[in-house]
């Protein structure tokens, strides 16, 4: 079933309002845009009866869907929903409320890291997804009847998913594991593409205070720019050049033509004046709002080696509780329980504690060890050694 006309919308979101949960999934492109381009919604029914809204036929009014997503006696479930999730918030300022992300909750029920929809669906269900239109123009009509099986396909199969996990998770006491996960996701912070964070993003070799100033203002530059043309913000500027400018910060028109991926046009026309005046105005800033380049950190030899028994024991706590290693900890944060102090990382904090966390500093304190037991790696008291 595909909706086009706007009577139907309304009757389909009235019905929807119902349900104590719905599955939602969408079609989008983004290679030519800087903002994703809604090309079809689907969403379906706790027991498989699912639509497609097409969005680019007539002349849709989508405000029924949207209350229908902020809806919140109706849980929205969606698979790895970060884009799905970025896509409401753009045309409509607020994030989807509540939802449950059933890729999260296939790590934390031990799936593992970032387990694909095509993977769950086959090990959930037994069903097999027909991926041949997946790379389609979904911008282009009409719609194919194996287009729109495909797309509607997702939603059906995702229903069962989500029952499945969910009693899965309600079994292990687990369910508010994921919500506690979902945090980032429901922050409506996370979609904002503030443009002066922007430079945050771009690695720079040997970087300097001075350097960082001048790529903060690049940068903030170029997301402005692509927002206001929507575009790809690599269509407007590329990292390599941007960091050339930061790195160089050429002052004159003829250094400017010695940049990578700036040609002679670009330098002597209206942009090269933009970007020589971007690097003038932050090269004469207060220094004392100028960057300070990350700390580089000089990991020792028994910080190395705590690291690596840090990661072993890891792999252990994952096996046992059955949850994905990726979600527990990341290596950053193995790096700072190894080396700091008095580390402030998630490991250390809720469920995280429980699973890794407890074990982890008695590792580091010598309280327990890492050893062989026949073939299998397994930890020991040490005061039972």
């Amino acid at each position: 079933m595909i909706i086009t006309d706007q009577e139907e919308l309304t009757k389909l979101c009235q019905k929807l309002s119902v349900f104590p949960f719905i599955t939602i999934d969408t079609e989008f492109l983004r290679e030519k845009t800087y903002y994703p381009k809604l090309c079809l919604v689907q969403v379906s029914d706790p027991d498989g009866n699912a639509a497609a809204i097409d969005p680019l036929v007539g002349d849709l009014d989508l405000t029924p869907l949207f209350d229908l997503f902020l809806n919140k006696k109706v849980l929205k479930v969606i698979h790895s929903g970060r884009q799905d999730l970025e896509i409401f918030y753009n045309l409509t300022g607020k994030v989807v409320e509540p939802f449950f992300d059933t890729q999260i909750a296939a790590m934390v029920c031990g799936y593992g890291d970032s387990i694909g929809y095509e993977n769950l669906v086959r090990g959930l269900t037994g069903q097999s997804l027909d991926k041949s239109v997946q790379f389609t123009d979904w911008s282009k009509r009409p719609l194919s009847k194996r287009q729109i099986d495909y797309a509607l396909g997702d939603v059906i199969y995702l229903a069962q998913i989500y029952i499945k996990l969910k009693a899965e998770l309600d079994k292990r006491g687990r369910t508010e594991w994921v919500f506690e996960e979902e945090g980032i996701l429901a922050n409506p912070e996370t979609y904002n593409n503030a443009p002066e964070d922007s430079w945050k993003r771009i690695k720079l070799r040997s970087p300097k205070p001075h350097m960082l100033a001048v790529l903060r203002e690049l940068a903030a530059w170029r997301e402005k720019r692509a927002q206001d043309k929507d575009l790809p913000r690599n269509w407007i500027m590329r990292d390599e050049t941007l960091a050339d400018l930061a790195a160089q910060a050429p002052e004159t028109v003829e250094q400017l033509k010695k940049i990578r991926g700036l040609s002679a046009d670009m330098a002597n026309g209206s942009m090269g004046k933009s970007l020589l005046d971007i690097i003038a105005k932050a090269a004469a800033s207060d220094r004392a709002t100028w960057p300070k380049p990350p700390e580089r950190k000089v990991i020792s030899p028994q910080a190395t080696a705590t690291i690596d028994i840090l990661k072993m024991l890891l792999k252990i706590q994952s096996s046992e509780h059955g949850v994905a290693a990726k979600l527990i900890a990341t290596s950053e944060e193995i790096e700072a329980i190894a080396m700091d102090p008095k580390p402030d990382v998630a490991p250390l904090r809720g469920w995280r504690l429980e699973v890794f966390g407890r074990e982890a500093l008695a590792l580091k304190a010598g309280q327990i060890a890492i050893g062989l037991k026949g073939s299998k790696i397994t930890k020991y008291n040490v005061s039972e050694l």
